[in-house]
């Protein structure tokens, strides 16, 4: 059975501008898929939708077979999901430790140090790092979750080539090891190629690409 899936959902603003047109899509565990499209096209908000941070206008998306209205939304989001915000959505008067310590139980310096944070640097105010390091933070907050999907909107999208590889390669260890269902949406075609499914999201459409 598929771990989440999308059902004729639709999305419009105003009931006016429709966003999403009767998406359907089904996510399995130990996989990475990647969403692609232009700016604007809707991709952030179906991965909100997912998420549990909005309600679709049409349709319905189950976790586990359960459709996450039942579920309700706020423990759909504190206990299925992970997210990696493009905003970080860190808060800002606490430490990259504390801040990732809200999320799990175990020690967070292992974690922030498998994403490039010293230390030193983990101690500090998250307001006193560069972009950057902040995207990494989001990523360790969202790795050192339990929840058995993450959805990453343009996760490496502030990191240079090498750290960005790096992170790649640590939400492929989170699928294939861990046998989390990885969900992200990305400008990148290079990102795109490393998952294992790759859809194009178009004209409220979204489409499998062949790779």
């Amino acid at each position: 059975m598929s771990i989440m899936e999308v059902k004729g959902v639709r999305f419009s603003y105003d009931n006016k501008r429709n966003v999403l047109k009767d998406v359907n899509i089904a996510f399995e565990a130990g996989s990475i898929y990647a969403i692609l499209g232009p700016s604007g096209c809707g991709k952030t908000t179906l991965l909100s939708l997912m998420g549990g941070l909005d309600s679709p206008s049409g349709g319905q998306i189950l976790f586990e077979g359960q459709n996450i209205e039942t579920i309700g939304l706020a423990d759909h989001r504190k206990n299925n999901v992970a997210f990696i915000f493009q905003s970080y959505n860190l808060i800002d008067y606490l430490t990259p430790r504390e801040n990732v310590a809200l999320t799990s139980k175990l020690p967070p310096q292992p974690i922030l140090e498998r994403v490039g944070l010293t230390e030193e640097e983990s101690r500090r105010n998250v307001m006193k790092l560069s972009g950057g390091q902040q995207q990494r933070i989001a990523i360790a907050r969202a790795l050192a979750s339990d929840a058995k999907v993450i959805l990453a909107d343009e996760p490496t999208g502030n990191l240079d080539e090498d750290t960005a590889q790096g992170i790649i390669e640590i939400l492929k260890e989170s699928a294939y090891e861990m046998n989390k269902c990885v969900v992200i949406v990305t400008h990148s075609n290079d990102l795109a190629k490393q998952a294992d499914v790759i859809f194009r999201l178009s004209k409220g459409n979204l489409q499998i690409i062949e790779k």
